[in-house]
């Protein structure tokens, strides 16, 4: 992987990582379209280049972090059906990392849920006691958490999936995408962490000492990475939320299905989009 493939990575993560439409599987029709090897570095870049992205909600949204130990409880119960899920079924997601036609039929998939999302959950009806909720129960927040673990499928998108999550339970279009981005704090780290441990592991089976992990070259790549998904998405957020909280999320279905549709044809045509 070059600097020039980092670079372009990471744009993509940050645009992406917070709006409905699939971080991850976005970036893994750039590395299709762009070539880039599925090495070992390649598959931990992915994810850990999403700690800067988070980053750029603390820094939007620091005030809110400033709360009782109520908020960290809350974000807590979500996060924990995703750690159940990605330590059953780690290997299955990592297998379902590489495919480009998983990625193209979800993202139609979830497009098509998207168009009838501001139907299904209007805006102006009346939420609990007569007023739109801006703050999770802690069942809410469980069943938002439930949802997240749709997102373990490529494509499907974990902002998405959220803050379905989050109208379901009469949250506003707002605080579904606020609490969708919180979540996504304690979820990308740890995916972070687990994927940084895993290399460890893998470099310590194969006689790789801890010094010689990575690189000087990957670890300037990691650095490029993550400071420019969090530049990127720090201005996405702020445009992601005016947008939808006024216009909903119609185009971003829109928007899924033509990609996913563009990728199904590419790959009925015949050509080739799996990493290699």
């Amino acid at each position: 992987m070059t600097y020039w493939h980092a670079l372009l990575l990471a744009i993509v993560e940050g645009i992406t990582e917070f709006l409905p439409v699939s971080s991850t599987g976005h970036m893994i029709i750039a590395s299709a379209l762009l070539g880039i090897p599925a090495t070992p570095f390649f598959k931990l870049y992915l994810v850990v280049i999403q700690l800067g992205a988070i980053l750029s909600v603390l820094v939007v949204y620091w005030r809110r972090f400033f709360q009782s130990i109520d908020f960290y409880l809350k974000l807590l119960v979500a996060f924990l059906p995703i750690v159940l899920v990605g330590l059953l079924f780690k290997k299955h997601i990592d297998a379902l990392l590489e495919s480009v036609t998983t990625v193209a039929v979800m993202l139609v998939v979830g497009g098509v849920v998207l168009l009838f999302v501001d139907r299904w959950f209007p805006q102006e009806e009346p939420n609990h006691g007569g007023h739109p909720v801006t703050n999770p129960s802690f069942k809410e927040a469980l069943i938002i958490g439930l949802f997240q673990c749709l997102a373990v499928v490529p494509g499907t998108s974990r902002s998405a999936a959220t803050i379905i999550g989050g109208l379901t339970q009469k949250l506003t279009r707002r605080a579904a995408a606020e609490f969708a981005f919180f979540l996504a704090m304690p979820t990308m780290a740890a995916a972070a962490v687990k994927d940084i441990y895993d290399y460890y592991k893998d470099a310590k089976a194969h006689g790789i000492a801890p010094a010689d992990l990575f690189t000087s070259e990957q670890l300037k790549q990691l650095a490029l990475g993550n400071a420019v998904a969090f530049v990127v998405a720090l201005l996405a957020i702020r445009l992601f939320v005016g947008f939808v909280a006024k216009y909903g999320f119609r185009a971003f279905g829109v928007y899924r299905i033509i990609a996913g549709g563009v990728l199904l044809i590419m790959l009925a045509l015949g050509i080739n989009l799996q990493l290699v």
